[in-house]
């Protein structure tokens, strides 16, 4: 019963130790993936602060960078929860193990103190022989048998909790200097986001001084999103009514299948039930293949891979205001690295291709769903070609010096938060 109830104190042990692993190992992770981004930051921010000029994607850098920075301290205290937690659990398991070492410790020197009594083969002898009959004498001696091999285990058993004990204690010993890291690196990454937000109030003290100027080049920029934006409704556009016109042309075709089986027949034609799309959403579905591919678009949703494998989101879905300058965005801007290959987020066909105002812009068709990359230095797909999940289709441009990407999600012209379809 007594090994037993050791054995389940081991088992615990490793499985509350694995699971741990493996919440710091998510959490470590998560905290490289973090300092990675805030590296590109401050190599794109030094890219936009060498000049005079102030630009939105200079702000949106700073912002970006604190946000970062905000969310990299979130990481480094939930990894010293866990390992408050660690530490908590290590620490009972240490005295538990402390006083299971301690009873075993006492009764083995009962059993030391009660072999010594009867150390000589005469005592051993004069106890079986004083048995009152042969059952009782036999019983002595398998008793004596189980009484030393018993001895023998509860040693090999007392060694093995000692090492247990060694071994945990190593492991407290680890989870403590481990803690102590974690505050060092937490205090340096305040340090650093409050230099971050000093720069920020610095930047934000000169764009009163460069407010006209500022105001321009939202200005520009928000016309030229806005032609952007109308070539790719009109995109959508084209393909809902090409939609709808297929079934329209075999809702057509069936009614003159019909009417001809019936003249054949010699019966009156049969009236058709119509079935036109009610919605843009059913148009775009309304084949088999393409209900098909939005239903796996949608059942990724939350999971489709970054437009980018190396970025990070410095404006976000809808309105925005930067001081007295105020826009709408569509979808989200990414901030890369130089040479950067933007790649197709899930499975779809290029619906569209075209350079407007110098930015290549390619719109891909997942059903009655759309992604839209904008502001591409370069493409390397056409019009019409079917494309697969991480498929480059091109490489990001510039803006302000700054490799940019724009990314948008529409569903049936409707624009979606590409953040929420997204994988973190």
């Amino acid at each position: 019963m007594k090994l037993k109830t050791a054995l389940l104190l081991v088992v615990a042990i490793l499985f509350c130790t694995a699971t741990f692993a493996q919440t710091s190992k998510e959490l470590k992770r998560k905290k490289e993936a973090l300092q990675r981004e805030i590296e590109l930051a401050e190599r794109n921010l030094n890219k936009t602060t060498s000049g005079k000029k102030l630009t939105l994607s200079q702000i949106n850098a700073i912002r970006a960078q604190i946000s970062l920075r905000q969310e990299k301290i979130a990481t480094i205290n939930s990894e010293m929860k866990n390992l408050d937690q660690q530490i908590h659990e290590n620490t009972n398991k240490v005295q538990n193990l402390k006083g299971r070492l301690a009873d075993l410790k006492k009764e083995y020197a009962g059993m030391i103190r009660f072999a010594q009594r009867n150390r000589n083969a005469y005592d051993k002898m004069m106890f079986i022989f004083a048995a009152s009959d042969f059952n009782q004498a036999y019983k002595r001696i398998k008793y004596l048998q189980q009484f030393g091999q018993y001895r023998k285990k509860q040693a090999a058993y007392i060694q093995g909790t000692e090492q247990q004990l060694s071994n945990q204690i190593v492991v407290l010993d680890k989870n403590l200097k481990s803690k102590g890291s974690l505050l060092k690196e937490e205090v340096n990454e305040k340090t650093k986001l409050d230099k971050n937000k000093n720069e920020q109030t610095a930047v934000l003290s000169k764009l009163s001084k460069q407010e006209k100027q500022f105001k321009q080049d939202i200005q520009k920029k928000k016309q030229q999103q806005a032609a952007i934006d109308r070539e790719i409704r009109a995109v959508i556009a084209r393909e809902i009514a090409a939609a709808k016109k297929k079934v329209e042309e075999e809702e057509r075709e069936r009614e003159r299948i019909a009417a001809a089986k019936a003249k054949a027949e010699n019966r009156p034609a049969p009236t058709v039930a119509a079935s036109k799309p009610k919605t843009n959403s059913e148009a775009l579905r309304s084949t088999p293949e393409a209900a098909k591919l939005s239903d796996a678009f949608e059942a990724n949703r939350g999971s489709l891979p970054s437009p980018v494998s190396t970025g990070y989101i410095t404006a976000r879905f809808g309105a925005y205001k930067v001081d007295q300058a105020s826009g709408k965005n569509d979808g989200v801007t990414f901030q890369t690295s130089e040479g950067a290959s933007v790649r197709s987020v899930f499975n779809g066909k290029v619906t569209r291709v075209t350079n407007i105002m110098g930015r290549w812009v390619v719109i891909i068709r997942h059903g009655e769903y759309f992604t839209i990359y904008t502001n591409l230095k370069s493409v390397s797909v056409s019009q019409g070609e079917n494309v697969s999940t991480k498929q480059t289709i091109g490489v990001a441009g510039e803006s302000d010096g700054v490799p940019e990407l724009e990314f948008q999600v529409s569903r049936g012209g409707v624009p979606q938060n590409p953040e929420s379809w997204l994988a973190r």
